[in-house]
């Protein structure tokens, strides 16, 4: 039987692709489990250096009672630090990735 270009069904492109990889090891874009736990001890270690830094600074300039403006600071640089690094852990975690594509080719 023939469609109306004039190939036959049974010769199609799908129908010779295996639909299975042959490959054990599913693909996935996740970054293994260690790098995972390593980005985020990160973040963490940053957020507690934004929140050091944030809290001495304030506490440095100001003089009497300054636990809310501390306070602030405290929060304020605990949030910058771990967005920040955030940041530097996704694209570290991406680079990875690709590192380990290209060497997989």
């Amino acid at each position: 039987m023939q469609n109306c270009s004039g190939w036959f069904h049974d010769n199609n492109y799908a129908n010779r692709v295996p639909q299975t990889p042959n490959d054990k090891r599913s693909l996935s874009a996740l970054p293994s489990p260690r790098a995972r736990v390593i980005a985020f001890v990160g973040v963490l270690i940053a957020g507690a250096a934004g929140a050091a830094i944030g809290y001495s600074l304030v506490d440095l300039q100001c003089a009497g009672e300054c636990s809310v403006g501390t306070g602030i600071g405290l929060l304020l640089g605990a949030i910058t630090g771990a967005i920040g690094m955030s940041v530097v852990s996704v694209l570290v975690l991406r680079a990875v990735g690709e590192w380990r594509e290209l060497a997989d080719n």
